[in-house]
């Protein structure tokens, strides 16, 4: 039996890792997704799957009313000061009669979430499939789940007035400059995104201003975009005065449910 094939066999540069040689994707999906081209059926077979994956969330979320969708790091535990600000935040916020809408798991989600419930507001709690599971926080009226990040993403930008940025990873990063992009480009209305936790963001924002700018990759009126502080009074206060004034938001009753659609009444996992 001929020896494996190794990189430099290949005609591949040999700094590749040997450690890495023959490491591939955790999730066989997502191993086949990346692969290439696959035969037509296979290929209709996913953008049915896509699809189906819409329809659940648009089903799922059509009643929830007004949102706000926060972002934020799962890590941080419920005696971190950045929990207690996401939890005081979202309660404030609720207490306005906003839904409050989350990627459903732990940490600054929890918080969020919790806040919400604290002022028997509804809250939802959009999850994504992972490797390594992420289980949904206890403080979630529906919670939903998704195998895709870009459906998933979506839902947290569709129904929502405002984006409220906590520190968070690259995932938390991920949703904060999809918001900005999407505003910055005309995709969606310039609604308004806070950042809370200034220290945090500060060296972002530095390097934005001292190396972005300068560069001409993007506008001085672009920072104008973001709202940051550590206060969540004004960041409430900056939120209602946009969506109210700016774009004339009013608060409406939640569509109406049709038996023959099988919707059906009250709130509950989906």
């Amino acid at each position: 039996m001929p020896p494996p094939p190794t990189p430099s066999s290949l005609g591949l540069p040999t700094s590749v890792s040997a450690a890495r040689w023959g490491k591939a994707t955790r999730h066989v999906d997502e191993g086949r997704f990346l692969e290439g081209p696959r035969s037509r059926r296979f290929e209709l077979l996913r953008v049915f799957r896509i699809c189906f994956e819409f329809i659940k969330g648009f089903r799922a979320l059509h009643f929830v009313g007004p949102c706000i969708t926060v972002f934020g790091s799962a890590r941080f535990k419920e005696d971190h000061p950045y929990y207690h600000l996401a939890r005081d935040t979202s309660a404030r916020l609720a207490k306005l009669g906003f839904t409050i809408m989350t990627g459903g798991g732990p940490g600054i989600m929890e918080a969020a979430n919790r806040g919400a419930r604290d002022e028997n507001a509804f809250t939802i709690g959009c999850n994504i499939t992972l490797p390594m599971e992420q289980q949904p926080n206890p403080h979630v009226d529906k919670f939903i789940e998704f195998r895709y990040f870009f459906v998933r993403k979506v839902m947290l930008v569709k129904y929502s007035y405002a984006f409220v940025v906590f520190p968070g990873g690259f995932g938390t990063m991920d949703e904060l400059f999809e918001a900005i992009t999407l505003i910055q480009t005309g995709k969606i209305q310039d609604f308004p995104v806070v950042l809370l936790g200034r220290d945090y963001w500060e060296p972002m924002l530095e390097f934005m201003r001292k190396s972005m700018i300068p560069v001409g990759t993007i506008s001085p009126e672009d920072l104008d975009l973001m709202l940051v502080t550590d206060d969540p009074a004004e960041a409430v206060d900056h939120i209602v005065e946009i969506a109210q004034k700016k774009f004339g938001f009013a608060w409406k009753p939640r569509a109406k449910r049709r038996w023959w659609l099988f919707e059906r009444n009250g709130h509950s996992r989906a």
